[in-house]
């Protein structure tokens, strides 16, 4: 039975609109779509919905196997209530103080990171004046925020009025070095500590790129994590996948999981081309029996690469071979759940360990070499928070190598059994944890150990060469450069999640949905989606979680 929702108004003309791919960008759109109006069929290849955000489940640990930043709560909430809930009903979020715990090197220590003042405070301590400076900082990365939501983030850049907007115009001597400037500039102009330094960069690395590619308007992501806080969804992210799930079914969404896409087929018979099906088999069964669902509307969220050059005939392709050689994939990654006995009083919910050679580390990702034995990493243990994720006394650790964008490196396996390459990687990465925090007999208390290699993110999810996140943003593949959210060849194919705009995360994959749902229902207006009137809906922002 379809939910009322009283946000909702039917579309002008519902369509059956087939939705391939079941992570967030595929599950908003089809929400959207549904309280639209609209017939809506999701296809997912995967038994499980969620795309990156798996789950993995053993020996009474829970582990979110793919984001675990809770960021941009506004952007959260906002689909929630267009969709006729909240994120309050659906979800208990609890605050992290502090946000996260950075690490310096084995004999570095480490700093933990609040919001506002806090934050300031923790900067002063390293360098006198930092805390003013911090102050500035924020402040500047607030303005950037809402100049990003109001000007780029809710813009599908597919008309010329955006860049004739008179508001846009007269702030462009501002733009202009925070789009061609470097992020590694300008944090460096403000902030001489090489550890303050790094702190204000690694925010690049959740975009896919490196401080030194990353245009300087991204210094917006310290507004996230400095000003607003960081949040966490008791239970994992998998209660969010499962929340939206749950929502879009009540909304009259059809989701068909194990249906893995062979094909969209294309009417070219008489004027321009439109789609016309979805070619699809169900995994689940045995044998290869093929369905195929008429479709008005497609709408790609799987990966656009995949998309493009797998499922498309070549004549109808808007990406050229030549432009995927231009483009960057964004890093891979080598991925551990571990199950540990005991506590580790000496991890927060969120850590950092960052690698003095912090230039070397991002050449190696970049260029594909091997990784130093020690090399930057990130460390989720969220039974800091959640006892529910892990069994009493015991602690559930995720670690995130950023690696090279090669599948050759191979895929993981459960205790130790994945390729060479990644074990010894994970080798590596468990080896420095337990050195930098002090834990010197963390292998020998390790129950449960499952990892993930480059390879998988190919097979789980079809990542153009393992890219763990989708496009890097740098320069060329931000803003109005990223590739766009519809295919120009064919009427009634659209693309949404993070290859495409706005960008990376799941609060830009719930806005590509924005984009997508206005445009398929006729909406041209920039501005978050609403369902009530012409005008975009604002968004409260919440600050100081």
């Amino acid at each position: 039975m379809k939910k009322n929702n009283k946000n909702a108004r039917q579309a002008v003309d519902a369509q059956h609109v087939v939705v391939i791919g079941g992570g967030f960008s595929g599950m908003a759109t089809a929400g959207l779509l549904a309280a639209s109006g609209h017939k809506v069929t999701v296809l997912e290849q995967q038994q499980h919905l969620g795309g990156r955000a798996g789950r993995l489940q053993r020996e009474g640990f829970t582990f979110d196997t793919g984001p675990s930043w809770y960021l941009m709560p506004e952007v959260i909430e906002h689909w929630f209530e267009l969709m006729g809930t909240s994120t309050s009903q659906a979800l208990e979020l609890v605050a992290l103080d502090p946000g996260y715990r950075i690490w310096f090197g084995q004999n570095g220590g480490s700093l933990d990171l609040s919001t506002g003042e806090d934050a300031d405070a923790a900067f002063e301590s390293l360098q006198p004046g930092a805390g003013a400076a911090l102050a500035d900082y924020r402040r500047e990365a607030r303005e950037s925020y809402s100049l990003a939501l109001r000007h780029f983030l809710y813009d599908d850049f597919s008309s010329v009025k955006t860049f004739l907007n008179p508001q846009l115009l007269k702030l462009l001597p501002r733009l202009a070095p925070l789009l061609l400037g470097s992020l590694e500039n300008h944090v460096a102009k403000r902030f001489s500590d090489p550890k303050l330094r790094q702190i204000l960069g690694y925010p690049a690395v959740f975009l896919g790129a490196s401080p030194q590619r990353t245009p300087a308007l991204y210094h917006l992501m310290s507004h996230l994590d400095l000003t607003q806080g960081v949040q966490y969804p008791r239970g994992g992210f998998a209660q969010l996948v499962d929340a939206m799930a749950h929502i879009c079914r009540e909304a009259g969404v059809e989701i068909i999981t194990d249906a893995r896409v062979e094909g969209i087929d294309v009417d070219a018979a008489t004027g321009t081309p439109r789609v016309a099906a979805v070619r699809w088999v169900n995994t689940a069964t045995t044998g290869t029996k093929r369905h195929e669902v008429q479709a008005d509307v497609v709408v790609g969220a799987a990966d656009l690469h995949h998309i493009e050059t797998d499922l498309l005939p070549e004549k109808f392709r808007s990406h050229s071979p030549a432009s995927w050689k231009r483009r960057d994939p964004g890093p891979s990654a080598v991925l551990v759940c571990l199950g540990v006995k005991g506590k580790l009083p000496q991890l927060n919910h969120h850590n950092l360990f960052f690698t003095r050679d912090w230039e070397e580390n991002f050449a190696r990702i970049h260029e594909g070499r091997d990784l130093a034995p020690e090399t930057s990493i990130y460390v989720c243990m969220p039974s800091h928070t959640d006892s529910s994720v892990a069994p009493q006394g015991d602690e559930n650790l995720f670690i995130l190598v950023p690696a090279p964008a090669l599948p050759s490196w191979g895929s993981g396996g459960p205790d130790g059994t994945g390729s060479r390459h990644v074990e010894d990687v994970a080798n590596a990465a468990i080896d420095q944890l337990a050195a930098w925090a002090g834990i010197a007999d963390l292998h020998e208390r390790i129950v449960v150990r499952q990892s993930y290699g480059p390879e998988d993110f190919v097979n789980n999810v079809n990542a153009w060469r393992g890219s763990a996140l989708g496009l890097a943003h740098t320069l060329g593949q931000s803003a109005f450069f990223r590739p766009a959210n519809h295919n120009p060849k064919v009427r009634g194919l659209h693309y949404v999640g993070s290859s495409v705009r706005p960008g990376i995360g799941i609060p830009m994959c719930l806005i590509s949905a924005e984009l997508v749902t206005k445009r398929i229902n006729g909406i041209r207006t920039p501005g978050p989606l609403t369902f009530d009137t012409a005008e975009p809906a604002p968004l409260r922002e919440q600050e100081g979680q």
